[in-house]
């Protein structure tokens, strides 16, 4: 089979592809990233890259050779997230790429297709989209197959794709190191906002869950990236952008780690183990000191984890590039899932 993958990124539809056990013939990606382009070029070396999408002409590239036979478009979110403030929606520079992918799918003319983009953008969008592409999108969680919660819409011409069955994974399931709080569970308040209270006045150092984050507490001023999680929940969807102390990933709650230190101002939470039992006290300092359990950020290798990814995929760019090219990939088992209706 012959691939064509704009915006392409890391190449996680090639990694679909052979999950799903479809031959590839030739791939061909478009992307303009050079990070993304590098850990491609590492794990596929005899992926064809084409560079910018702008400049992909049927003359160019397919007139007198092979055709496509599937048709792979992740086209940028950026305008259309609801993580973004006024947004432009498909009026905007990068998420307007959307009508390069349609007119490169008009020329080639694919047996196959499949286009994604955020669950969050806006109705109007979405039916523009809907409306061009002539097929209604399926909505599929990521969560369902990963430790992760993650929306997506997919368009495509592929017949009669279903719901992937639940996995049951967690956070707790995918971390490089580190255990549960506690080995058994407590149920969790009604107000998550009495966790804290809970937790240092009862002990209840775990609780049940459903199957979506669940936000324990926040350092900082509380925004999204200083936003704590517990590992027996989804991980929070990972970003290629984002700021604060859990930037692209989210903070969670993880037993095991080393001493750590972090300045800081106003109320924060000071964690220590004395040998007898785990104590959990808030304290009015200047920073956050964690002794044995302790809050963090995921790796590069957990945000490879949560996409379905093998350990070092991305090796080779900083590590914060790392989590930022898995927050712009696609969930490769979600994926695959859509390529195996391909009969």
């Amino acid at each position: 089979m012959n691939i064509l993958s704009l915006f392409d990124g890391i190449s996680c539809g090639r990694v679909a592809l052979e999950r799903a056990g479809i031959k590839v013939d030739k791939y061909y990606s478009s992307e303009i990233d050079k990070y993304a382009i590098q850990v491609s070029q590492k794990n596929y070396p005899d992926i064809i890259q084409l560079g910018d999408v702008k400049n992909i002409k049927l003359s160019t590239y397919w007139k007198h050779t092979n055709h496509i036979d599937l048709l792979i478009g992740g086209f940028p979110c950026t305008n259309l997230s609801i993580a973004k403030k006024n947004r432009e929606g498909l009026a905007g520079s990068q998420s307007g790429l959307f009508y390069e992918m349609v007119r490169i799918h008009k020329e080639v003319k694919p047996k196959w297709w499949i286009y994604e983009n955020v669950a969050s953008m806006a109705k109007d969008q979405k039916k523009i989209i809907t409306d061009i592409l002539g097929v209604e999108p399926i909505l599929i969680d990521a969560s369902l197959v990963s430790a992760q919660q993650r929306k997506r819409l997919f368009w495509t011409n592929i017949p009669n794709v279903t719901q992937p069955a639940d996995k049951k994974i967690y956070l707790k399931d995918i971390i490089e190191s580190g255990e549960a709080v506690k080995e058994k569970a407590y149920c969790l308040t009604a107000h998550q906002k009495d966790f804290i209270n809970d937790f240092i006045k009862r002990h209840q150092g775990n609780y049940v869950f459903k199957d979506k984050p669940i936000r324990i507490a926040s350092i900082g001023k509380g925004g999204q990236g200083d936003r704590i999680y517990s590992i027996h929940g989804k991980s929070v969807c990972l970003s290629a952008n984002g700021g604060g102390r859990g930037a692209k990933t989210g903070l969670y709650l993880i037993t095991g780690g080393a001493k750590r230190t972090r300045e800081g101002k106003g109320k924060t939470l000071e964690i220590r183990k004395d040998g007898k039992s785990n104590s959990l006290t808030t304290v009015s300092t200047d920073s956050l000191v964690v002794l044995k359990d302790y809050f963090r950020p995921l790796t590069p290798i957990e945000t490879e984890r949560l996409q379905g990814l093998i350990d070092n995929f991305t090796e080779g760019v900083s590590k914060t590039r790392r989590k930022s090219l898995c927050g712009n990939a696609f969930n490769v088992d979600v994926f695959a899932h859509i390529l195996s209706f391909i009969k």
